[in-house]
């Protein structure tokens, strides 16, 4: 594979969309297997990785390439045959650019794959023929729901085990079914796949001419990402930038990225928490100036009036649906942390660009992500728990309901002793 391309064809590439998407399941469902038959079949392997896993499956002993090797990036992977990481992987069609986060099945790595999820546009959910829907499966399926992944494709993996049976294929996508209902997965797509023969993944299987729908690729190709972020428009100021030299004097504005809508020169904006409102009076990106511009682009914007802007605020425009704005959120939240969330104690709250301190209020219901009951009077969350907080912070934060906008929907929490990511938290509204 060549890596070299004119102007013509780098600009192209750059303006290609990209769908990010996450594989998610049981342990030894083939997720592994499943991105390097991908990767294979698009022609997306550099010739150095392709003799690298040949050599790493001669060394292993197998008789064939273990494409799952492509993904299993880390040494105590390798050895154990698991997957512990997320592993990113970059790749391209002539139609698309893709970002995929390879999670692990393990449960005690279940803060993985919300990590891995948290950023996706669509879920694979991979289920092993053999065994049908497991906790596993369950577990991820409710972890692509309360992220609000809007697609779901799951993948009914290793048909060449059981003779690429149609009736099998039928009973686990009927108990599919019923469990999604319970979940209220919007989009739900299902394909019958043997990941290390390449059926339905990137061409049709001749193995299985009773399936007569898209293979996999045919899916991710053509599946819509129009709805990556909000429609109000929302920038989060990441850096205030200052007159600093002559040539400079009179240039103030406010650098950032996008987290959702359009911003346009006139615009009137009102800045959180402050209140206060002014005008766009440009734009501009790297050395142009624009009329426009989309999220999720990085641009830095100056406004009519000097008012006074610092990092962590929010500008919003004024005839479009308001934020939230206090002190006391409620949310739902997965924590990571071996140390456990308990009422009274303090983090770090990281919010778009905001950093304050926030103490734990109250714990509400914790999910049982293997039944999906819910359980009350819980006094603290251990890792990989998910369950509804409120906490209070030092400042004011400027939010909007997860489902409404991801950036400005979420936080983290941090140690404030040992500053890991502690947790992550989806905020409710209502």
């Amino acid at each position: 594979m060549r890596n070299d391309m004119d102007t013509t064809q780098r600009n192209g590439y750059l303006d290609m969309e990209l769908l990010r998407f996450t594989t998610a399941g049981s342990v030894d469902d083939g997720k592994s297997t499943l991105i390097g038959r991908l990767l294979y079949d698009s022609k997306s392997i550099f010739e150095d990785q392709m003799e690298a896993i040949e050599t790493a499956s001669q060394r292993a002993g197998n008789e064939e390439v273990n494409l799952a090797l492509l993904t299993d990036g880390l040494r105590a992977e390798r050895e154990q045959g698991i997957t512990i990481d997320v592993a990113y992987r970059y790749f391209a069609t002539p139609r698309r650019k893709f970002i995929i986060a390879d999670t692990p099945g393990h449960i005690q790595y279940t803060r993985n794959m919300v990590t891995g999820a948290s950023t996706a546009d669509l879920a694979i959910i991979l289920v092993d023929a053999r065994n049908g829907v497991m906790e596993q499966t369950v577990r991820h399926s409710y972890i692509a729901s309360l992220l609000d992944i809007k697609y779901i494709v799951v993948c009914i993996n290793k048909m060449d085990l059981v003779d690429f049976s149609g009736k099998v294929y039928d009973d686990i996508r009927r108990s599919y079914k019923e469990m999604a209902a319970q979940l209220e997965l919007p989009d739900v797509k299902f394909i019958p796949i043997s990941a290390k023969l390449g059926d339905n993944v990137v061409t049709p299987s001749a193995n299985m001419p009773w399936y007569i729908g898209r293979t996999l690729m045919e899916i991710l190709e053509t599946t819509d990402v129009g709805h990556k972020s909000g429609t109000e428009f929302r920038f989060p100021v990441q850096y205030v930038i200052r007159p600093q030299s002559d040539k400079f004097h009179d240039f103030r504005g406010y650098a950032g990225r996008l987290a959702g809508g359009v911003a346009r020169t006139g615009q009137q904006i009102t800045v959180y928490p402050s209140g206060r409102t002014s005008r766009i009076s440009s734009i501009h990106q790297s050395d142009k100036e624009l009329a426009e511009a989309f999220s999720p682009e990085s641009v830095s914007i100056c406004l009519d009036d000097d008012i006074d802007i610092s990092r962590g605020d929010i500008l919003v425009a004024s005839d479009e649906r308001q934020p939230s704005v206090s002190k006391d959120i409620s949310m739902t939240v997965c924590w990571f942390n071996e140390r456990p969330l308990a009422v009274g104690e303090k983090y770090i709250i990281r919010h778009a660009t905001r950093e304050t301190v926030g103490v734990v209020k109250s714990i509400g219901k914790k999910i049982n992500v293997n039944t999906l009951g819910l359980e009350t009077g819980v006094a603290e969350l251990r890792m990989n728990d998910i369950a509804t907080v409120t906490i209070r912070t030092a400042q004011p934060l400027v939010f909007d309901d997860y489902n409404e906008n991801r950036t400005t929907g979420s936080l983290i929490f941090v140690d404030k002793d040992t500053f890991e990511t502690a947790g992550a938290g989806m905020i409710t509204t209502v």
